[in-house]
């Protein structure tokens, strides 16, 4: 059983100059065999929570508990963790069969042979039984990161701590190990607490995401509930490649003025509206930005500067009031730089946040054959 809880945990890395509020009363419940990713920008306080967690940074204040357990001042190798760095931290000068079983040989009275025979199964499972007697410095990156891995499965842990293990992976191999690592836990039914910068990473991997910035969560939830009701701007751009273009806009009525064009709301927008603030924020994903007749409701008359085409999709980068904005059309469809075009943003897809908190106001709404995400 692996359940976990952050309560109110905080981390101050103190100096003689000023002291660094790194994590700042963080609260999330992990379930038992859940995978969960700490994501954020580098800095955000990810990677420090992931090392409070395993013991290897002692907590300012708050509590950890696992399995109702008050682990908070426990040693790490008191809390039934396994932990996989982003360098792997192989042992040079022991091979694979060693590098694996090192843990066990330390920490636990098993003999040599149920040692041996541990090791093998591991290998087994991460197919590099070919490479037990070779020493790291044989390997490739991906090897290494099975080595890695096995170090931590061996032990069957109640949670695993992953701190951005495929980073120094290219990105082929990176997504092949997205793809194994998730099957490997999926499998184990261990908790796991996987901590990244890639928001690529955290979409495709986590049962839930949690999205932290300067040290606070930001919001948790199911990535694509997180993906589609951000609740704030921070979040509503972190999370999507190309990420979401804002205008900043001022509500008169029924009707959001921007610099180079006036938008005309609907009478349930206006609605939604009529608290808030006269400052908005405007928010579209370049899959919703449609190309349109220069006739067409809320026409917006732009120019495309660059174009990137990825195959199925292409890129369309346009300037308003002196900004670049990304549109996402059909790769099969003909444009090009220079060319003169006229964009809409759909009511329906449009995310409103305030200007000055950058709280979401309105969320785009879903089709209705869409189940993905929960209310």
């Amino acid at each position: 059983m692996g359940r976990l809880q952050l309560n109110d945990l905080k981390k101050v890395f103190e100096s003689s100059n000023q002291d660094i509020l790194a994590v700042n009363e963080l609260n999330i419940d992990i379930k038992d065999g859940e995978f969960l990713v700490l994501v954020g920008p580098s800095g955000c306080g990810k990677s420090t929570t992931l090392r409070c967690i395993a013991g290897l940074e002692q907590t300012t204040s708050g509590q950890i508990l696992l399995e109702d357990r008050d682990i908070t001042h426990r040693k790490p190798k008191e809390r039934d963790m396994a932990m996989v760095f982003q360098n792997y931290a192989l042992y040079p000068h022991m091979t694979v069969h060693k590098n694996i079983g090192y843990g066990l040989k330390i920490t636990t009275d098993l003999s040599k042979d149920e040692i041996n025979e541990r090791v093998e199964e591991t290998a087994e499972l991460l197919e590099i039984e070919e490479l037990l007697d070779k020493e790291p410095g044989d390997l490739s990156g991906g090897q290494q990161q099975r080595v890695a891995l096995g170090r931590a499965i061996i032990r069957e842990p109640e949670v695993f701590l992953m701190d951005e293990p495929l980073s120094n992976l290219d990105a082929k191999l990176r997504t092949t190990m997205r793809t194994e690592i998730q099957q490997l836990q999926q499998d184990m039914g261990i908790t796991t607490i996987y901590v990244t910068h890639d928001q690529t990473e955290a979409m495709t991997m986590g049962d839930r995401i949690a999205i932290l910035n300067d040290g606070e969560l930001q919001q948790i939830g199911e990535p694509l509930e997180c993906y589609h009701r951000p609740v704030n701007q921070f979040v509503a751009g972190f999370i999507g490649s190309p990420s979401m273009n804002f205008l900043s806009v001022s509500r008169n009525g029924a009707t959001l003025e921007h610099d180079e064009f006036t938008y005309q709301i609907g009478s349930d927008t206006a609605a939604d509206l009529e608290e808030a603030s006269t400052e908005l924020t405007m928010g579209i994903r370049p899959e919703h930005i449609t190309l349109a007749r220069p006739d067409e409701d809320n026409a917006v008359e732009t120019t495309v500067e660059v174009i990137e085409p990825m195959g199925e999709v292409t890129y369309v980068y346009f300037e308003l009031g002196g900004e670049t904005y990304t549109a996402s059309i059909d790769g099969e469809r003909r444009i090009q730089a220079g060319d003169d075009v006229h964009v809409v943003f759909p009511e329906r897809k449009l995310h409103l946040f305030d200007g000055r908190t950058g709280e979401a106001i309105k969320n785009s709404q879903l089709d209705e054959t869409a189940d993905a995400v929960r209310p």
